[in-house]
């Protein structure tokens, strides 16, 4: 579990670099300068940590790329002690990132094996979200609502419990489209069953399933 001057100074890059991509947000920027990406990864893959890729990490999941995470986290404008629902913990990565944003996270993952390395990982350095296991298309009604609300998961469209799930004034981050094609979309709920809709550009990530727990 070791965080070297190395690992913080491939960190340093990293961050260089997606800021050059147009990340602009210097509160995302240091939270991603922050979090021990590689300790997200197998040992075996470390050196591949603070490239700016995605990477598998089983179970056919993926570490998301870091620029993708930053976009994200950028959008949804995390604000301290902001009560956040994840929809695909992963590796935890991204929950961490939010963690040091000041935010209380809700994170639900429907990969058991994924579900259970992250829960006994982030404790372990220093982050403690909420974790779930469970179907990410039916939220967490008895925790809502959410101030944000974050799909890392392609969905075909906007999940309607989730809406149900956000406050009105929340903010909801989500990849819409098909398999091989997504438009991060950002969804502002200004009303109990009103939402204004923007488009953000392309991106891919794996899909969301249904009924898979």
């Amino acid at each position: 579990m070791e965080d070297t001057y190395l690992h913080k100074g491939l960190r340093k890059k990293l961050v260089e670099e997606i800021k050059q991509k147009g990340i602009k947000d210097q509160k995302v920027l240091d939270a991603i300068g922050k979090v021990p990406r590689h300790l997200f990864m197998d040992s075996s893959f470390t050196k591949f940590a603070y490239k700016d890729q995605a990477f598998p990490i089983g179970s056919g999941q993926t570490i998301s790329q870091p620029y993708t995470v930053a976009f994200q986290t950028e959008l949804l404008e995390v604000k301290k002690m902001d009560k956040i629902l994840e929809i695909g913990t992963g590796s935890g990565y991204q929950a961490a990132v939010l963690i040091e944003l000041g935010a209380k996270v809700y994170t639900i993952e429907r990969q058991k094996k994924l579900m259970l390395k992250a829960k006994a990982l982030l404790p372990k350095i220093g982050y403690n979200p909420h974790i779930f296991y469970g179907d990410g298309y039916s939220g967490l009604p008895s925790y809502s609502k959410f101030d944000k609300i974050l799909i890392t998961a392609a969905a075909p469209d906007i999940p309607e419990k989730l809406l149900e799930q956000l406050e009105i004034g929340g903010r909801m981050v989500v990849p819409i489209g098909s398999s091989y094609s997504q438009t991060m979309t950002l969804v502002v709920k200004t009303g109990e069953s009103d939402y204004k809709k923007s488009e953000h550009g392309y991106f891919v990530f794996v899909p969301m399933l249904k009924g898979k727990v």
